[in-house]
């Protein structure tokens, strides 16, 4: 393992090394093949195969602009794609939003419906809960007057009992008087 990385790393450090190095100069070969190569298209009509080579060119040249403009149609239509998508997608999300707006409106309304209706019944509650506490204070007072006039009853019941017994008293010597007096007067 450790002998194929430093293999690897040596065949990378020898590539770097050659292409760090300056370019070396041409071969004599290279220059000629080059130089024949420039020299026939120079000429350009004497030779047969350098004039369908031309030919060849040229159908490569109109090829490459056809191909360039087929392109440049495609990558126009692929923006107009792009832009009619984004606008699309924008709308969408226009639209997505104004009905999101309306529903949190709505809740909104809702919450505001449902606080009021909380606050009335709470109210309502605390209404009841006053108006419970003052019923039980004016029972309490009715209660405790209540009991006031029975005491006052039972006091006057014990002055009736004795005015009863006085009066009765009363009857019982008013009449030995009366039979007293009409002894007397026979």
């Amino acid at each position: 393992m450790s002998s194929l990385y430093t293999r690897s790393k040596e065949f990378t450090r020898n590539r770097k090394s050659q292409s760090d190095s300056p370019p070396a100069s041409p071969s004599p070969t290279a220059k000629t093949l080059r130089h024949e190569r420039l020299s026939r298209l120079e000429s350009g009509g004497s030779n047969p195969t350098t004039s369908d080579s031309y030919g060849d060119r040229a159908s490569a040249r109109a090829r490459r602009e056809a191909r360039e403009a087929r392109l440049a149609t495609l990558t126009s239509r692929v923006e107009e794609d792009s832009n009619r998508d984004y606008k699309k997608l924008y709308e969408s999300a226009l639209t997505e939003n104004q009905k999101l707006k309306t529903k949190l409106q709505e809740a909104q309304l809702e919450l505001a419906d449902i606080k009021s209706k909380l606050e009335k019944v709470t109210q309502q509650k605390q209404e009841k809960t006053s108006d419970r506490s003052s019923v039980l204070e004016m029972e309490k007072r009715e209660r405790r007057a209540l009991e006031r006039k029975m005491s006052e009853m039972e006091e006057e019941m014990k002055v009736l009992t004795e005015l009863k017994s006085d009066n009765q008293r009363l009857k019982d010597e008013n009449g030995a008087l009366i039979r007293v007096i009409s002894k007397l007067s026979k």
